[in-house]
């Protein structure tokens, strides 16, 4: 058997993804200012046993810094010194742990206004988001904020973390309170599963083991429901999408398999492919075989969400980076110049109408300009206010674009990996945004294809 063609990939490329899909959490903290994000995640990691002798080391030599010489949890994600010094998160901060039952990726994400585009960073890929709130001060408005950009990335499962219980002396009519506060707004966010679980991450109480001071309490602790909480549906696997991410030409003179073996590789973005299977290319609209599925381990007979691949077809084809295979079995992707989706602002500079920026969209990136700003959702009501004249820094909401050549897409709502993309600044090449891409009734259909093969 020939080595596997993605052993030819860069170092950067070479993930090893297993033929069924490691059961892995994504997750990330999120809410206001001081309420106890990144002491939750120092909690849950050393309650967990998952943090090194070393790790524990350095946290006591920077004890020094913030603490009043006590063990300071939140510095296993507050890595910046000026994170410790003002005793807030600045950057997103990623932690790895592991129980018996499963792996987790924690985003610590920002809980200033300032820093709102960094939630959004960090929140992107969450299957899981918790939002925490201070039992002393309730909902606020970045409670509300967070909870919103959490259901507009279609973050499946949220948790709101009732914080620091025990100076409010744990008393459950208060977090029976904030838990009613919530669910005035929750259905209008359409998140359907959400966790309410009253805790003091400083002090350890329902974060990994069961406090006593909760008896009215008889839900799970934050780590047991993250260990059971069912993420197995959260991929999408209807409709294949390949975002072709390079053309695999390994050109091995010694090797004749690799000789001229031509593929393309990239990560599944949805479905599942079987060789054998037609697919179509977009946006040529060439319809072909699968010829080979290739992995980092070899050849295999089908592959699926989330899965690394090298695809082999019938025919050689006119295939690029940007290029998008797509499977035949299920709805077809939109491909439309004319896009209407939901967006994050993130630069100091406004969203106007008329700018041109850049649009990446999986591998591919085209030149868009913005046709018309049709709301902006206020987060005080979480009400769209229609036509603003522009969108500034943090503001949510819906545009209308123009791109110069046509996107093929599905609706976030659909499928999150190929409904999303950010806006570029030509120029400075600064990320000035994120966005959700609405469905379109505009498709090639496999019987008005440009060629088939």
């Amino acid at each position: 058997m020939p080595p596997s063609p993605i052993s030819q990939l860069p170092s950067s490329g070479r993930e090893h993804h297993p033929a069924v899909p490691v059961d892995i959490l994504r997750f990330n903290t999120c809410g206001s200012v001081d309420d106890g994000k990144s002491t939750l995640i120092g909690r849950l990691l050393y309650d967990s046993k998952s943090l090194m002798e070393d790790q524990i080391e350095a946290l006591e030599r920077s004890a020094d810094i913030t603490g009043g010489g006590q063990i300071n949890l939140a510095n296993l994600t507050d890595g910046l010194r000026a994170e410790r010094e003002q005793g807030i998160t600045i950057d997103v901060a990623y932690r790895y742990f592991a129980t018996p039952r499963r792996k987790f990726i924690i985003a610590d994400t920002p809980g200033h206004i300032q820093y709102t585009r960094n939630m959004v960073t960090g929140a992107s890929l969450a299957n899981l988001s918790i939002v925490l709130v201070d039992a002393r001060l309730g909902v606020i408005e970045q409670s509300r904020r967070h909870t919103a950009i959490a259901a507009l990335l279609r973050i499946p499962h949220l948790v709101v973390a009732v914080n620091k219980m025990d100076l409010v002396g744990w008393n459950e009519a208060r977090f029976l309170e904030i838990r009613a506060q919530f669910e005035e707004f929750l259905p209008r966010l359409d998140i359907k599963d959400v966790k309410f679980i009253p805790m003091s991450a400083l002090n350890g109480d329902n974060v990994v083991d069961a406090s006593p001071h909760t008896p009215w309490y008889a839900g799970p602790t934050l780590l047991g429901h993250l260990e059971t909480v069912h993420i197995g549906s959260d991929w999408n696997l209807n409709g294949f999408r390949l975002p072709v991410q390079w053309v695999n030409r390994p050109n091995n003179p010694t090797d004749s398999a690799l000789h001229d073996f031509r593929g393309f590789s990239g990560q599944i973005a949805g479905g599942i492919v079987r060789t054998g299977e037609k697919i179509i290319a977009f946006p040529a609209g060439i319809v072909t075989t699968v010829k080979q599925i290739w992995t980092y381990d070899g050849p295999v007979a089908e592959a699926f969400c989330p899965q690394s691949v090298t695809l082999v077809l019938e025919h050689d084809i006119d295939i690029s980076r940007g290029s998008m295979l797509v499977g035949l079995d299920h709805h077809l992707p939109g491909s439309t110049t004319d896009l209407q989706a939901e967006v994050c602002w993130m630069h100091a500079r406004p969203l106007q109408v008329g700018k041109k920026y850049f649009l990446k969209h999986t591998t591919h990136t085209v030149q868009v300009a913005v046709t018309e700003i049709l709301s902006k959702l206020n987060m005080a009501t979480l009400d769209s206010e229609p036509f603003p004249s522009a969108l500034g820094v943090n503001d949510i909401g819906e545009i209308r674009l123009r791109a110069a050549k046509p996107l093929v897409f599905d609706g976030y709502a659909t499928n999150r990996l190929t409904g999303s993309f950010i806006l570029i600044e030509q120029g400075t090449n600064a990320t000035v945004a994120a966005g959700m891409l609405r469905p379109s009734s505009e498709t090639v259909k496999p019987e008005t294809a440009d060629y088939v093969i």
